[in-house]
């Protein structure tokens, strides 16, 4: 499938590297051929109910830093520097994301597999333009075809 995901607007993937972003991308290209062979389209309106709960890059590294922070002020004992070190770290690190849009956090989540808002939203269209939400996508020309068409239509601005 021709490379359809790129956005240089999208800190998420500005800061990792391109084998990261493009295992990220290899998994949504599975799931759009996947669901274009599917003949019944509650089951690309199930998945779709998955993605609206899926948790992106920004809220990932927000929780995990926050909770980081709040166990860093729970657990320190009273004249304990090291955990409120700890915890002041983990609020830096979510300012940095607050601000930038990244932060060394993003890099693991992004490793892990956790994808940004915009990553989750392309894959959300390119299923929606597949059921047959838009009418862009062609219904002619096979599986892959139709999957191809649905991610470059999503990717559009």
């Amino acid at each position: 499938m021709e490379s359809w995901n790129q956005s240089s607007a999208d800190a998420a993937r500005m800061h990792v590297s391109q084998e990261v972003n493009r295992r990220i991308d290899a998994k949504v290209e599975r799931c759009v051929r996947h669901m274009a062979e599917q003949e019944d389209h509650s089951i690309i309106s199930r998945y779709l109910e998955g993605l609206e709960k899926e948790w992106d890059l920004n809220r990932v590294v927000m929780v995990a830093a926050s909770a980081v922070s709040l166990v860093g002020c729970v657990v320190a004992p009273p004249r304990s520097g090291a955990w409120r070190l700890v915890g002041g770290v983990a609020a830096g690190l979510l300012l940095q994301q607050g601000v930038f849009g990244f932060s060394p956090l993003s890099l693991l989540a992004r490793r892990l597999g956790v994808r940004s808002r915009r990553e989750i939203d392309l894959e959300k269209f390119a299923l929606k333009a597949l059921r047959g939400d838009f009418m862009r996508i062609p219904h002619e020309g096979g599986p892959l075809a139709r999957a191809n068409a649905a991610l470059v239509a999503a990717q559009s601005d």
